[in-house]
């Protein structure tokens, strides 16, 4: 039986997701963050060292890194490629590309953004306006041109895929991507017309049933910013 090593509102979600897409059987040990630090618990550690989410457990094996995981069970368990373009194919290129981009070049600049968004909050008080007027200038000047190039690149992908980033299927790609672009509509917002794309992606994804039932599993999801 899998078991995953769940922390609330975090990378973990897509682990839940891809098991009921998978339709495979599996058992939920939750964490919760601290409520002042938004820290994971330090009950982690004993599984991980690191002490981060998602982790899982297989067959006596333990499995860490959201890409890792998603690369490990669809080997294991998805012989008929439901989730994932076989090899031979001219999709399996892009699906790759994306099922790495989501955490090796959107996650970053996303989380950056996070750090000056919250950077004056952890602040006394009296420096709290020098410190927002430092964290607004890094995001005009520094994280959110670059995140309107990549959420562009993103929308233009979309558009030429058929609404999926992997072949013009739903694929595990998708699954991968869904955490930045939830992230980037949290703390940016997709309001803007040449985001129609992204918007309309998680649409899709958030109809889902299995999407649906991962939230049941995992409890409620709702991303820092």
């Amino acid at each position: 039986m899998i078991t995953v090593h769940h922390l609330n509102n975090s990378r973990s979600q897509r682990v839940l997701w891809l098991l009921e897409e998978l339709g495979l059987p599996y058992t939920v040990k939750r964490y919760e963050r601290d409520p002042a630090t938004m820290r994971a618990p330090a009950e982690l550690q004993k599984v991980h060292p690191l002490g981060k989410s998602p982790v899982i457990e297989d067959n006596g094996h333990v499995y860490a890194e959201t890409g890792a995981i998603i690369e490990y069970l669809l080997d294991t368990y998805d012989a008929a490629h439901r989730l994932s373009p076989p090899r031979s194919t001219a999709a399996r290129g892009a699906y790759t590309y994306w099922l790495h981009y989501a955490e090796g070049s959107a996650m970053p600049l996303l989380l950056l953004k996070l750090v000056f968004l919250r950077m004056p909050k952890g602040v006394p008080a009296l420096l709290r306006p020098l410190v927002g007027k430092i964290a607004a200038k890094a995001q005009q000047t520094v994280t959110d041109p670059q995140l309107k190039t990549h959420l562009e690149y993103c929308a233009d992908a979309l558009k030429k895929g058929g609404g999926w980033f992997a072949g013009g299927d739903f694929s595990a790609a998708d699954i991968m991507m869904s955490f930045p672009l939830e992230a980037a509509a949290s703390r940016i917002g997709l309001d803007r017309p040449e985001y129609k794309p992204i918007q309309d992606f998680l649409a899709r994804i958030h109809a889902r049933p299995a999407y649906h039932r991962a939230l049941e599993q995992g409890g409620p999801y709702e991303l820092l910013k």
